[in-house]
This record gives structure tokens, sequence and C-alpha cells, in this order.
């Protein structure tokens, strides 16, 4: 029997490396003899990167950036020397979970160190990055990462802004002469799950700017702000504004796109890299899941996403999460044999947290018995 275990990552509980590894213990625990195909998946979130290192057998690096409020800070990527790739996700430099609740400052938060991290790749000598987009604490339209990568940005007497939005109030000129040479030679891949523009009502200011701690005053002074950086960079930075993507993490996709990068769905992309269609292709079975699954899944999520390339191959496919949400029975007519919870019972949410390993081994047994009761 053979069966491939594509999930994503549980949310605070586990990895999608984790989870792969408790679901392949589930199906050993029923059939010992099984030929468990492990494809860790991921969607461009935060662990993006760790993820598909993980799945390629990429090494792992460390460089010391700078932070979302300008604090030095330690982010991860991933090296595919065979390839010539890099891996990385924008939330390992400035994510929003690297800053307190109470020390959130959206008006300051900048991308800095996701150039950093770019020229952290580089020094490898890659053909292509891979960017992760989602998780930023930050909603700048990308400005520090093109300062970073040497785009200068300056104000009506020559010179460099602040870092962040309140920066981008003095912004008067922008210089791309010193862009970085060796971009010219890479190519950059956004894994990339939400289609907001820029600017306006479903910009990065609006949709996402609540949730990084803007007001809605700030709101609409972000959005001005955006408006006046697009300006400055020019005519082709006014076409890329509206583009699909742009508005992802705080304007960085548009920004990335600025620099020349493509947006593309995430749970694709990192099944192409990792191979997943290969797998999946003669597999009896597959395993997909994460922390929550509801009808918001069939909006590009990861199980859906895996859903779509098993369907092409004729593989059936079971769904397995800590929470079945509000109109998850959808699923049910797009693709997926069934639905599992992996919580056994009332449990409150840190034990099912701790738990989730257990769970979700003990879960996956339990559904693997069921199926084998019909072949």
């Amino acid at each position: 029997m053979r069966i491939v275990l594509a999930p994503d990552s549980f949310k605070e509980s586990l990895t999608a490396a984790e989870a792969a590894e408790a679901m392949a213990a589930g199906v050993r625990d029923v059939v010992p003899g099984a030929d468990c195909v492990l494809v860790p998946m991921a969607d461009g979130g935060e662990g993006f990167s760790a993820t598909v290192a993980a799945a390629l057998g990429a090494s792992w690096h460390t460089a010391t950036v700078t932070g979302p409020l300008g604090e030095p800070v330690t982010a991860g990527y991933a090296i595919d020397r065979q390839r010539r790739l890099a891996v990385l996700d924008v939330a390992a430099a400035i994510g929003l979970d690297l800053v307190a609740p109470g020390e959130r400052d959206i008006m300051r938060a900048d991308t800095y160190g996701v150039g950093e991290l770019v020229q952290a790749a580089l020094v490898h000598d890659v053909d292509e990055i891979v960017i992760g987009l989602g998780g930023s604490a930050t909603n700048d339209g990308g400005a520090g990462l093109l300062r970073a990568l040497g785009v200068r940005l300056s104000d009506a007497a020559g010179q460099p802004v602040a870092p962040g939005p309140a920066g981008l109030a003095r912004l008067a000129a922008a210089d791309a002469s010193g862009l970085d040479e060796q971009l010219r030679s890479v190519r950059l891949r956004l894994a990339c799950d939400v289609d907001n523009p820029l600017l306006g009502e479903r910009g990065a200011s609006a949709v996402f700017g609540p949730q990084k701690g803007a007001s809605a005053g700030q709101v609409s002074e972000l959005d001005g702000l955006l408006a006046g950086l697009v300006q400055v960079l020019g005519e082709r930075a006014a076409g890329l504004a509206g583009r699909p993507g742009a508005g992802a993490a705080g304007g960085l996709g548009f920004a990335f796109q600025y620099l020349g990068a493509e947006p593309e769905p995430g749970v694709g992309l990192v099944a192409e890299l990792t191979g997943l269609a290969e797998a999946v292709e003669g597999a009896d079975l597959v395993l997909v899941g994460e922390g929550s699954i509801d009808a918001q899944t069939l909006s590009g999520k990861t199980p859906y996403g895996v859903a779509r390339i098993a369907a092409t191959a004729g593989v059936p496919v079971i769904a397995f999460a800590g929470r079945i949400g509000p109109g998850a029975e959808v699923l049910l007519s797009h693709g997926f044999a069934a639905l599992v919870p992996i919580v056994p019972g009332v449990m409150d949410l840190p034990a099912a947290l701790t738990q989730g390993g257990a769970n979700l081994r003990r879960a996956v047994a339990t559904a693997l018995r069921l199926v084998l009761l019909e072949i």
C-alpha cells in the first residue's frame, strides 16, 4: 500500500514535517509495511522555507538581519546547491510574531531585513530565489526592501528617508541606479496566496493593516503614503500597484514585482519544487491536513491544492484537522473523500496543541482501519 502524506503545518502545534511524521506513524500502526511518501507542504506563510528545505533536503543557513522595528533578528533560509536555489520567507525577518502586541508600531515597521535576507541568499551564487510572502508586521510597500537592495529613497533635501511608512511622508525622489546587479541574473518567484492590489479598499493598508495594529485613521494615512511611494517610483510602478498580489505582506508583493518577480500560488509552487504530482502518481491514498479546515479551504489553501493534484491522478484524499469548521462539507464535492477531526473528545486548546502529534497519529490510524474495511 502506497500512501502520500502531504500536510501543511498545524499552527502552534506541529510543523508540516512533524505532521507528516505523525501521519506516517499512524499509517504504520495499522499497515507496518506501507510505503509512506512524506511530502510536507506549505503555502507561503510562516515556516515556508523550513518546510521546503525539509522536503528538498536543502541545507539550512542563518543570517542576522534587521527586524521589523530595527532590532537584530536571526533569520533562517534554505539553499539547494544542486538546483542553485534559495528559499526564504519574509516572516523570518519581519514577522508579526517577532513583535509583542503591546510594542507593535505599524508606522515604524520596516522591511529592510528582507532585503538583507535576499542579499544573504545571493552570496550562495544561486540562479533562483523563492520567497514566501505572509505573516509580516509591516506596511511600508516594500520600501525597506528596496533600500536594502540599493534603491535610494530621499527627501526634498536629498537625504535618505527614515524607515517605515512614517519615513515615506518625506519621500520626494527615488534612484534605482544602485540596485544590486546580481538581481538582474536571478529569477525571483513569490509564493503568494492573496490577490489584493497595493492600494484602495482591497489594498494592503485597508485589508491587512488592522491585523497589524493600524487604527482606522492610520489605514487611510498608510494608503496615502503607499500611493506616494508609487508616484515617486514612476510609471512602471503605477502599473504594478494594481496587479494581483501587490498588496501581499504589506506591499512587499509590489516591491518584489518592481524587482521583476512574479507571484504564484504558494501551494502550486511548493508542489512543483517537491515533485508532489510525481509522488501522487500511482498512490493508493493521499492524506492532507492543517490546523483548521472549513469552506475557506477552497480559496487556495494547501489541502485543496493537494487535492486538485490528487484528483488529476485519480487518487482519493482524506483530510485531517484540529478543527472542522463551518461549511467544510463543501470540500466533499471538491475531491475530498473524508474530513477527519483529530481531537478525540472534549479538550481545552492548550492540551489540543500540546497533544497534536499523538492526536493526529491516532486519527490517521483510525481512518486507515476504516479504509481497509472497505477494501
